[in-house]
């Protein structure tokens, strides 16, 4: 009788704090909650701030240098890379073939999907991204290679990849923490309306819309609004600071504060009245605004992506055509004047997160995926599985 413990390896492609990486941080989390016994792998590419927040839940971490597929380093990766690439992709084989089942956190982690591929019987494969262009069609190859058990985190993503459906796919909701009971004074207008914008900086998250935005409406709308832009761009100061110009020339600045990222935006969403997701290009599904909702801070999204799957318009929050800045400073203008139009969305937003994006519904569906893994011949089953994996 096998009485080995269950090995289960986690890869991930940050070591920062960012939604992606808080997403993951509580995939790992729900892991160890549902099958407690098994001993837990996380594989990073470098050492960062999630170390500390995955070490109550890992049984180890392991710096690698992972193979990720960024478009910002893509000459380097088709030219230099491509000679580091096997050495990659045997590393991530030797681990895949030592643990029962393998969570690939991301399509961009090239070494592990490609290592799949030769080993089609344990990996999960979460699929958090929509790539446009050449990098879309080089990812739907990889996924397709890979043989992964398919993870998508909402029917945009799956839609984007279009594999086909004899290959074992699902939607899974990326489950969010519940930060505690919910804001309950509203915005009456009484004060300046308080606009929250949580992300990176750049140009597919949109800050530069939000301050075109802000620049199209009259003095007497402007004037009561005040926004805090919060986020750094990756590796990429000449960004923030042309965003930091774009707003003095504007003549935002006494209006528009640019703030550091921090890994805990609860204080920001206490002091915000609403939260906007402005992006340009599709959004996966919008962390951000699931955030926001369950703290009771409605969204105004970029009608794009997985963002209408998250907010319904007009209930529990707002959309607005992406890119568009004369629509989204026309959204604003409604809601700072008319409060009361929008007084019902705070508690209607909780309930939309406490039902579709909670952290119980989403980990009950994702635990059951890794029993349907585990559950496969040749694997330690642990023995909560029964209950952990069909609650």
């Amino acid at each position: 009788m096998n009485h080995r413990a269950t090995r289960i390896t986690c890869v991930h492609q940050g070591c920062e704090l960012y939604g992606s990486d808080r997403s993951f941080i509580e995939s790992v989390r729900v892991l160890r909650e549902r099958f407690p016994e098994a001993d837990i792998d996380v594989v990073l590419p470098g050492d960062g701030p999630i170390v500390g927040a995955l070490e109550p839940y890992a049984s180890s971490i392991a710096i690698e240098p992972l193979w990720i597929l960024r478009r910002r380093h893509l000459p380097r990766l088709m030219t230099l890379g491509l000679a580091t690439l096997p050495l990659a992709v045997a590393r991530a084989l030797r681990r895949i073939r030592r643990s029962d089942v393998v969570y690939v956190n991301t399509c961009v982690v090239t070494d592990y999907l490609l290592a799949a591929g030769l080993d089609r019987r344990r990996t999960l494969a979460h699929l958090h991204e929509i790539a446009e262009g050449p990098v879309a069609l080089g990812l739907r190859l990889l996924v397709r290679l890979s043989g992964a058990r398919l993870i998508f985190n909402s029917r945009a993503t799956q839609a984007a990849f279009a594999i086909p459906a004899p290959r074992p796919q699902t939607v899974i909701y990326n489950g969010i923490a519940d930060p505690g009971p919910a804001k309950t004074a509203a915005y009456d207008g009484s004060r300046p309306l308080r606009v929250l914008m949580l992300g990176r900086i750049s140009r597919i998250k949109g800050q530069d819309v939000l301050v075109e935005a802000l620049s199209r409406l009259p003095d007497a709308v402007r004037s009561r609004i005040a926004v805090r832009i919060v986020g750094n761009a990756f590796e990429d100061e000449a960004r923030e600071a042309a965003l930091a110009a774009a707003i003095e020339a504007a003549g935002l600045s006494g209006q528009v504060r640019l703030l550091p990222f921090i890994p805990d935006p609860s204080a920001h969403f206490a002091w915000a009245d609403i939260v906007v997701v402005p992006s340009r290009l599709p959004e996966s599904l919008g962390r951000v605004a699931i955030e926001g909702m369950a703290h009771g801070v409605p969204p105004l999204v970029s009608d794009i992506g997985g963002l209408p799957e998250v907010v319904a318009d007009g209930e529990t929050g707002w959309t607005v055509p992406p890119g568009d800045a004369a629509a989204l400073g026309e959204a604003l203008a409604r809601i700072v004047t008319a409060p009361d139009a929008w007084a019902s969305f705070p508690a209607a937003g909780r309930r939309r997160y406490e039902r579709l994006f909670g952290q119980e519904a989403c980990g009950d569906a994702l635990a059951a995926e890794f029993g349907r893994v585990l559950s496969g011949p040749g694997t330690a089953v642990p023995a909560t599985l029964s209950t952990a994996a069909t609650r």
